[in-house]
């Protein structure tokens, strides 16, 4: 369940209180007087079977007796009282309750939790709850205080989510300091029922919401929180705090990549792909939801910093290298501009020091230049109070300049009272202004993120990428072979037959049970060789001195050997040492060792792992995490948020790797975590790197017997390759009809170039152009977990680049109803494909549970609203208007 009901919850017309009192310092106290004092319209009902009133109120004994059902009923009473007050209010009509009591993770008599029979009391009744254990929430526009919270807020456009209680007063307290205003603001208590994900789909389309913030320690139902943020941030700004950054301690893992995929690691993964923002603290929070609220998304990461003092442009700059930012490097034509309007004593450089003796136009023409050149992806112009001119002629100069610049402007104005009306010019023109060059350069870096976190939402990759074919058939029989012989790591072999079975390139490896056959092994492979022991119980051989390197002749190797089987007998008495792998020696001097791998993270399932490797990658720790299925772009990303991306481009004479390569074997990695629920963890350590190409010299691959299909298990849904067919229609044209893919967006805007304006107007209903990049990316980089859209192309169209129609249904949160659009090529007409296309759209909708298929259409459009009666649609006019509704249980689920 996601947003049913939460009109009720968030938009009532009558509150009751269950447990309202007139004791001085209750809860049931407070909620009254937050209740009756915030300037609430609809009725307020105080329940209390002791008194006839509270306060001036008439109190009524129990919820049977109010004079109708509330449309929001706040509870104040003990735990064990919850279940039995959720199945009156459900009876009576209510749906929907804030309970603020907590206690309901005790046990009742029947061994389950009283938050269980809560629940189950809800739910015959699609009563909805926020909580329990949480303050309660506030709707400022409404007047609206349903909490025992110590102030009520101004209105405002921001959300704010807490899952802590005791941080959501204490935020109303610094927001009321700081004149800071909210469209709602919610305490999430334990989510029994009201989670994340519902909150975020039901604020993602409120009009009076521009930015959702949140604080979070826990998330439920990754999915369904993964398709509402990225639902939610498409619309709006979505940025939050999450605790528990540092990890309490280190676990104890199989594999490396198990060791260094922590948790928190994993939520930054998911919610950069969601497109949401993180920041480390609740003042940055606020910060950077202002920030990115006013300024411009840059295009790129590079920053250009004017100031008046050279010691602030330091600061600025320091800030940047710290991290890890990027200053623009001035272009010869830049400068030679600015020597022509500044003093010679001019920096020189970025950041662009005019001197503190400045004049105003000295500012504008400095702020000309800046602004024109296209190396500066952006700009951060700073002032220090002097007496040579003041702070605000400056700023009525130049805040007209700044604002009507194309480009991310972003001012700090350095000091306080000689500034401040300085700041609020700036303001006033809706550009970003902050006390100090640190705040300045955050509030840079912060939007640079959210650009990064949003171009990673666009990225919906395919189950199954093109470029390459997977032996899957003997990938799951290596799986099945090791649980049947129930063994959970598969051996050195077993791992190298898996990766090549995905066509990772390993070096030659043969097993030998003993000595003798370690020899023979090593004649037909060739020398230079490397032993290692294989036992089910060493997973890090090298730990146990399990591993000899660069053997070069029959005896070196019978050697190694021999006593490479009594030192690990003697370190690791409790390991079956079966025998011995026997490796060639791989020789490219100069290649990087890198680790490639994924692991299992408990909220949002597989996570794929990428950095240096070797022996000492633990504590190198230069790693970067990303959730399945990944594409290039994702995969390149990956790559370039570690410390080792930078010595991959190349250096002095070290020429760049081959990064095709790499990504491939990153790619291929990400989709055994999809085909295989078996594996849990992935470790390919060391992955030779070089302009030739890449080599697993060692991999590590930890099964268990699957609960569920591996794409199941993904927090993010990929790409259905399975549901694309083949239709055969009239006049025997044959089409391919498929999922929509990120990558058929020139295809669409195609489409839309070649269809006449009368199929734009009857398709938008108005006259309108080709829409563009944002609205393409929007129709084809769909969440498949809520929306599809399937396209057709001529068969016989090997390269699929022109689209010959499409038809879309986008879901409510709840599945209840879909909303469907169709639109067919003019050269595609009249020979079925419109009907085809709803056909198979509405044999999806059934087979994934929608009730209902809705849309409407102008009045003229004859063509589909007779298209909609054959495919048994009710058609009913609503003004100039058609209306089409369909029960999905009255179709035909034959697909054409």
């Amino acid at each position: 369940m996601t947003i049913r009901n939460l009109d009720q919850l968030l938009r009532p017309a009558s509150v009751a209180v269950i447990g309202a009192s007139d004791r001085p310092g209750s809860i049931g106290a407070i909620v009254m007087r937050n209740l009756t004092t915030s300037g609430f319209a609809g009725s307020i009902w105080p329940v209390n079977s002791r008194h006839d009133s509270v306060g001036d109120r008439k109190a009524w004994p129990d919820v049977a007796s109010l004079p109708q059902a509330p449309a929001l009923a706040v509870i104040c009473t003990p735990a064990a009282s919850v279940p039995g007050l959720v199945a009156e209010l459900g009876q009576r009509g209510t749906r929907a309750a804030v309970v603020l009591s907590a206690g309901l993770h005790e046990k009742a008599e029947d061994g389950q939790t009283l938050e269980a029979h809560m629940l189950q009391a809800a739910k015959p009744h699609l009563l909805r709850v926020l909580g329990p254990n949480c303050v309660g929430l506030l709707v400022p526009a409404m007047g609206l205080n349903a909490s025992f919270a110590h102030l009520s807020p101004r209105p405002g456009h921001l959300a704010f989510l807490s899952q802590s209680g005791a941080l959501t007063t204490a935020m109303l307290d610094w927001a009321d300091s700081h004149q800071i205003g909210f469209s709602h603001f919610v305490s999430m208590g334990d989510c029994a029922d009201v989670d994340f994900g519902d909150m975020l789909d039901y604020l993602a389309n409120d009009p009076q919401t521009h930015a959702i913030l949140m604080y979070m320690e826990s998330v439920k139902a990754p999915r369904k929180f993964l398709s509402a943020a990225r639902a939610a941030a498409r619309n709006k700004p979505v940025l939050v705090v999450k605790a528990g950054r540092a990890p309490a301690g280190a676990k104890a893992a199989a594999s490396h990549t198990g060791a260094m995929a922590g948790g928190d690691d994993v939520f930054d993964a998911a919610v950069r792909r969601a497109g949401v923002l993180r920041v480390d603290t609740l003042q940055q929070l606020f910060s950077a939801a202002e920030t990115v609220a006013r300024a411009r998304t840059p295009k790129g990461d590079r920053l250009a910093i004017v100031t008046n003092g050279g010691g602030a442009g330091v600061l600025a700059a320091d800030a940047m290298a710290l991290a890890g930012g990027r200053l623009a490097d001035l272009s010869s034509a830049t400068l030679a501009a600015l020597d022509a309007v500044l003093p010679p004593t001019w920096s020189h450089g970025n950041p662009v020091d005019i001197i503190g003796d400045a004049p105003v136009q000295r500012y504008e023409e400095a702020l000309k230049v800046l602004l024109q050149a296209p190396e500066c992806d952006g700009l951060l112009f700073m002032h220090a109070p002097t007496a040579i001119v003041p702070a605000t002629q400056i700023a009525i100069a130049c805040a007209p300049l700044l604002a009507e610049s194309g480009k991310t402007v972003l001012s700090a104005w350095v000091g306080a009272h000689g500034v401040a009306e300085a700041a609020r010019l700036c303001k006033a023109r809706n550009l970003p202004s902050y006390d100090t060059p640190e705040e300045a350069v955050a509030a840079w870096l912060a939007l640079v993120e959210h650009g990064r976190a949003r171009e990673a939402l666009m990225q919906t990759p395919a189950s199954l990428p093109s470029q390459w074919t997977r032996d899957l058939p003997a990938a799951r029989d290596i799986v099945q072979r090791a649980l049947n012989a129930g063994v959970g790591m598969l051996d050195e072999l077993d791992a190298k037959q898996m990766l090549q079975a995905y066509g990772i390139p390993v070096a030659a490896t043969r097993f030998a049970a003993n000595a003798a056959a370690a020899t023979l092994a090593a004649e037909e492979i060739g020398y230079p060789v490397a032993l290692k022991i294989v036992s089910p119980q060493i997973s890090h051989k090298s730990d146990a001195g399990g591993v000899a390197l660069d053997l070069g002749s029959a005896r070196e190797v019978e050697l190694a050997a021999e006593t490479m089987r009594a030192r690990v007998a003697k370190a690791r008495p409790d390991a079956t040492i079966q025998g011995f792998s026997v490796q060639t020696m791989v020789k490219r001097p100069g290649a990087h060792e890198l680790i490639v791998g994924a692991a299992t993270d408990p909220v949002f399932g597989p996570v794929v792992l990428f950095g240096q490797g070797g022996t000492a990658v633990e504590l190198i720790h230069d790693r970067a995490v990303a959730l399945p299925p990944l594409n290039s772009v994702l995969a390149r990303d990956l790559v370039a948020r570690t410390r080792v991306a930078r010595l991959l481009g190349g250096y002095r004479d070290r020429p760049a790797i081959d990064q095709d390569a790499l990504e491939a074997v990153i790619l291929k990695v990400s989709q055994m975590m999809c085909d295989l629920g078996e594996i849990v963890e992935i470790d390919i350590n060391p992955l030779l790197a070089d302009e030739h190409g890449v080599m697993a010299l060692d991999a590590r691959i930890r099964i268990t017997r699957a609960g569920a299909d591996g794409r199941e298990r993904l927090a993010i849904r990929p790409y259905p390759a399975e549901l694309a067919r083949a239709l055969a229609l009239r006049g025997r044209r044959s089409m391919v009809v498929r999922p929509i893919r990120p990558e058929d967006e020139p295809a669409l805007r195609r489409f839309y170039q070649q269809a006449s304006q009368e199929d734009m107007r009857l398709r938008f209903f108005s006259q309108r152009g080709v829409p563009g990049h944002a609205e393409l990316a929007r129709y084809s980089q769909i969440d498949y977990d809520r929306e599809m859209t399937f396209v057709a192309f001529d068969a016989l169209d090997a390269p699929q680049d022109t689209l010959m129609g499409y038809a879309c249904a986008l879901a409510d949160p709840d599945n209840v109803q879909a909303e469907f659009a169709l639109q067919v090529a003019a050269d595609a007409k009249g020979v079925g494909l419109g009907k085809a296309l709803m056909r198979c759209l509405i044999d999806y909708l059934r087979e994934r549970g929608t009730q209902q298929v809705v849309g409407e259409c102008l009045g003229e459009n004859v063509g589909m609203a007779h298209l909609a009666r054959d495919l048994g649609f009710e058609v009913r006019r609503c003004g100039g208007q058609l209306k089409l509704q369909l029960a999905l249980t009255e179709v035909d689920a034959v697909c054409v």
